[in-house]
């Protein structure tokens, strides 16, 4: 391992020799390759050989190759007298007389000089050609990579310092290239780390990593991670891919598709456990340069490619499969990077080393961010992080222009790579045109605790130099930049010393993009995740707008319909796929504790909002109390509608495999009404009772009460919606500024209700909880509930702490008046 103290007396011997030495200590077969010889061959290349030696019996594909060695670095250093420049030069930056850029270039200018040594050479291109021997061909097409000795190390990230070249054919070339690799161990960017991470610049050598092409410039490439780059949430693999070489998702110059696979159903390959598919734009691709000076180009990619995923599911599921292969092997979450030939139609795994920033996250506290008003939305993107941050626009094209940037601004520019990271130290948030959730900018800000919104397209376009900003990923997936500064709450909410309680605390959920955030918290699963946010928020289609496309009359809806359902050959899959993949992330959250998802609960004039809404919705004058709910499902103006939940719902539940899904049905006024809503299910593929399939009702009409020994033989149990209960019950318009003194769950004849449905549901053996914010504002209302031994109750994340704190409270009252009781 390499110093990690800077010593004016670490020096490499003054001259080495490979006469009189085995070749193999200038060349080192990758499968020979292991993790103990990181000071041989980096970080990258003993993983690589790691992998070709411990995995590729259990299918996990590695394309083989060779490494120079540390020893043939030093040989080529002592060879051509480098290591007095590199000592001269370095010396004179450290003391202040010689500025970075020129110490970086005169060094560099002194590797590119240098004679390769003839016997290195020639051990060099031995390998190559034993090397084309064994793929069959006389001049292999090589990736040449480079991979420092103090790269890739747990606690020594920033991984990509110095260069790699892919598509090098010929000794020749190969010699060229290996001489730039070590040339790009002094870029001024690779010199800057070290010096922050406390290497010395003569006790850090190279390794060259020689490596068969993956033929994915007429296929794909990307990157994954064995975790949540966003949250450090441990059970999902996040997969990126976009068309061509892989340096297209690395660098950010494309944005790519996205996947999300949950790992512990992965085993069962009965099941597909996607839990997202995110169609990315792929403007660009890098491919093979027929002829020229340079091995590779860009193309712009075509209509076609940017309409369909560069991967299949099957592929997604083989790759996060060899993922979760690899984290088990290293025993850690790991960065991967990897490709798919396009001729051979092969996946393979070309790069792995250790993830490091989610893994090493805090783990006994929860930073949240609540962000008001907020001015006019200036464009969107991907959100990285889930902070926020106000600043003035610095919109950059180039990092040359640093002379320009201002401490606390916010970087906006096109795409970063890690000559930006100078820059992006010194900003407040960093807002990019491209890029992905693993693109350069995404890992970088990560690692330095920013908030960044990358793939937004226009953002350097639309954000002007001076201008000041907001920039919020305290929403969800989805990050905005808001005109003006915003005003932003940040909460610690501590998990140390949590009180353990009998009754149940739940987690209210109003989009799936937020569930992973909070997967550390102690919850009992899920009380209330209601489809109609997934609708309107992701969806934004009216359900019969899509089975019913060919009577939406309204053009200018036709038009948004076609786009939003790109790529989908009907356009009610859309609905299905996407509605399912909502649903399955909120289940994965809280796997395999229960997630009771509410069935869509739009009001008329709510559901008219959607695009191609209106000509399907009437116009009614109090859509609170009219056709909502379970009187929509089994009505033949909606039946068409409610198959597309029940699809979305049995596709979660029988093909990916979250059968802790628990269906609720809302606003359920009758008896009859509740025999036709689980007839019209049980058509739809959805049977009460079938592989453990629980359908519980909203407790939320006074009818609900009244009959709830009947309801309790029909359901499994109720959900108390305190909003419509009190609302039912006083007669008030809960949405009323005049009648809000009298809206008042805490009502003696709402709690009465509570209380009767509670010991009748509890009679017969049903569950029962309650979902809203009474508990957690009003410590009184959750003794009164733990008073009548309610199973659960739900609240919003954030008020997860104080409601448990005041559950706690209760429960120990209550059992300190038992003791007193009993004279114990």
């Amino acid at each position: 391992m390499p110093s990690r103290k800077p010593s004016s007396s670490s020096k490499p011997p003054k001259s080495i020799s490979l006469k009189g030495t085995a070749a193999e200590d200038c060349i080192l077969w990758l499968e020979d390759a292991r993790v103990t010889d990181v000071p041989r061959v980096g970080g990258k290349n003993a993983s690589l050989g790691e992998m070709i030696a411990n995995l590729s019996g259990v299918g996990v594909r590695v394309p083989g190759g060779f490494a120079t060695t540390s020893q043939a670095y030093r040989y080529f250093v002592a060879h051509n007298g480098l290591d007095e420049i590199i000592r001269v030069q370095t010396t004179a930056l450290a003391k202040g007389k010689a500025p970075l850029s020129t110490v970086g270039k005169t060094i560099r200018a002194a590797f590119l000089k240098a004679t390769m040594p003839k016997d290195l050479g020639k051990v060099i291109a031995g390998a190559y050609r034993e090397l084309g021997t064994r793929e069959g061909m006389r001049k292999p097409d090589v990736a040449v990579r480079s991979s420092a000795t103090a790269e890739d190390l747990p606690d020594a990230s920033f991984a990509g310092q110095q260069e790699s070249y892919l598509n090098i054919c010929g000794k020749d070339a190969l010699l060229e290239h290996v001489r730039k690799c070590y040339a790009s161990l002094f870029t001024d960017r690779a010199i800057t780390y070290r010096n922050n991470n406390g290497f010395d610049h003569l006790d850090v050598a190279l390794s060259v990593g020689v490596q068969r092409m993956v033929r994915s410039d007429t296929g794909a490439a990307g990157v994954m991670f064995s975790i949540d780059t966003e949250t450090g949430f441990p059970d999902v693999v996040l997969l990126t891919g976009a068309w061509g070489l892989g340096e297209a998702v690395v660098q950010g110059i494309a944005d790519p598709d996205e996947f999300m696979v949950f790992k512990p159903l992965l085993e069962n390959k009965a099941l597909s456990p996607i839990v997202e598919r995110s169609l990315g734009t792929k403007e660009k691709k890098l491919v093979y340069a027929e002829g020229g000076k340079k091995p590779t180009k860009w193309l712009k990619t075509k209509a076609k490619e940017r309409a369909r995923f560069t991967v299949s599911n099957e592929e997604v599921l083989q790759l996060a499969r060899w993922a979760v292969t690899i984290e088990q092997h290293y025993g850690c979450p790991m960065d991967i990077e990897w490709a798919k030939d396009g001729n051979t139609g092969e996946l393979a795994i070309v790069q792995a080393r250790p993830e490091t920033v989610q893994s090493r996250a805090e783990a006994s506290g929860l930073k949240t961010f609540h962000v008001t008003n907020q001015g006019k939305k200036l464009t969107s993107g991907l959100a990285v992080g889930s902070g926020a941050a106000v600043g003035k626009v610095i919109n950059l094209a180039s990092p040359q222009e640093i002379d320009r940037f201002e401490d606390g601004a916010i970087l906006v520019t096109s795409i970063t790579d890690p000559d930006w990271v100078p820059i992006m130290k010194r900003a407040s948030a960093i807002v990019t045109d491209h890029g992905g959730r693993t693109s350069h900018a995404a890992i970088v800000s990560r690692e330095l605790g920013l908030t960044a919104i990358v793939g937004c397209h226009d953002a350097t376009t639309t954000l002007t130099t001076g201008t000041k900003i907001t920039a919020s990923c305290a929403e969800g997936d989805e990050g905005h930049v808001y005109e003006g500064y915003a005003d932003i709450d940040v909460r610690d909410l501590s998990l140390d010393n949590m009180p353990e309680t009998r009754t149940k605390l739940m987690l209210n959920m109003a989009t799936p993009s937020a569930a992973l955030r909070w997967w550390r918290l102690p919850a009992d699963g899920i009380g209330l995740a209601r489809l109609e946010f997934v609708i309107n928020n992701i969806i934004k289609v009216h359900p019969l707008a899509l089975t019913r496309f060919d009577e939406v009359k309204d053009k200018q809806a036709r038009k948004e319909i076609e786009k939003i359902t790109r790529g989908y050959a009907k356009k009610t899959d859309y609905f299905v796929d996407t509605l399912a993949a909502g649903v399955a992330r909120l289940a994965a959250s809280q796997y395999p504790s229960p997630v009771i998802v509410r069935m869509s609960d739009f009001k008329s004039n709510e559901y008219a909002e959607l695009v191609g809404g209106r000509q399907f919705e009437p116009k009614e004058e109090n859509p609170m109390i009219g056709w909502r709910g379970a009187s929509r499902y089994y009505s033949d103006d909606y039946s068409d509608g409610f198959a597309l939940e029940c699809a979305a719902l049995a596709k979660v539940r029988k093909e990916m495999g979250f059968t802790n899904v628990v269906v609720m049905i809302p606003f359920c006024r009758t008896l009859e009404e509740a025999d036709a809503v689980l007839d019209t299910m049980a058509s739809r593929g959805l049977v009460r009772g079938e592989d453990g399939l629980e359908v519980y009702v909203m407790c939320e009409v006074p009818s609900n009460v009244i009959l709830a020994d009947e309801f309790s033989k029909r359901f499994d149990g109720f959900s108390i919606g305190s909003n419509d209960l009190t609302q039912l019950t006083l007669g008030v318009d809960r949405d009323s500024a005049r009648l809000a003194h009298l809206f008042d769950e805490e009502n003696p004849a709402v709690k009465r209700m509570i209380e009767n449905v509670i010991s009748t549901a509890h009679r017969f053996d049903r569950k029962v909880g309650l979902c809203g914010q009474g508990p957690s504002d009003k410590p009184g209302f959750a003794a009164f509930l733990v008073e009548n031994s309610i199973d659960s109750m739900s609240v919003t994340p954030d008020s997860f702490l104080r409601t448990k704190q005041a559950i706690a409270r209760a429960e120990a009252g209550q059992d300190k008046a038992a003791m007193s009781v009993t004279g114990r």
